[in-house]
């Protein structure tokens, strides 16, 4: 699990998110441990993350080039994901001006998990991606405009990037000035 941004205004949304895609392969209680260290921001670097997983006897495939955040019909809609045991959860964000909607996904079901108006910023990641993101929100968000909440969402991404190996140094973002329903996108995704 990575790091998704998002900021819904009354006037449009953006939406970031890094293309870090880490797959391990190992015995179930050090691959616990390697995710526990890594997403509390313990293992800050690729190397030491490399040399982590050897020293657990973990198999690991680095890739930077993941595409969590995309634009649909003027929605964006953002995904972040991790696997235990096999079954992969997916976290998914969709955002467009005024508004936006959560969505766990399991398998090819959807559950909504929650929804809100402009005015948010919405974060998902892991424990210290979060903290990163809460950090850099407290500190440059004054109410601003859409490319205020732009470049505060651009901070976090490199702040984030620097505080853990979960997140890639390059990341994707979109924007949408639309004010488009989200059920129609939500709807074509559970039929997916």
């Amino acid at each position: 699990m990575s790091l998704v941004i998002a900021f819904i205004g009354v006037k449009g949304a953006a939406m970031a998110g890094d293309l870090r895609e880490i797959i391990t392969r190992g015995d179930e209680l050090s691959t616990k441990t390697l995710e526990n260290e890594l997403y509390s921001g313990r293992i800050v670097t690729d190397a030491d993350l490399k040399k982590r997983a050897d020293d657990l006897g973990i198999f690991l495939s680095i890739r930077d080039d993941k595409r969590k955040v995309t634009g649909r019909d003027g929605i964006l809609v953002g995904e972040v994901s991790e696997s235990e045991g096999g079954v992969v959860k997916k976290r998914r964000l969709y955002a467009s001006g005024g508004e936006y909607a959560l969505a766990e996904v399991t398998g090819s079901k959807i559950r909504m998990s929650g929804s809100g108006k402009a005015g948010n910023f919405v974060v998902l990641g892991n424990q210290i991606t979060q903290e990163v993101a809460r950090a850099c929100i407290r500190e440059h968000w004054n109410n601003g405009t859409i490319h205020d909440a732009i470049r505060v969402i651009m901070l976090t991404m490199e702040r984030a990037s620097g505080a853990t190996a979960s997140v890639s140094a390059l990341y994707t973002l979109v924007q949408t000035p639309a004010r488009a329903g989200l059920s129609a996108v939500i709807e074509r995704d559970g039929r997916d």
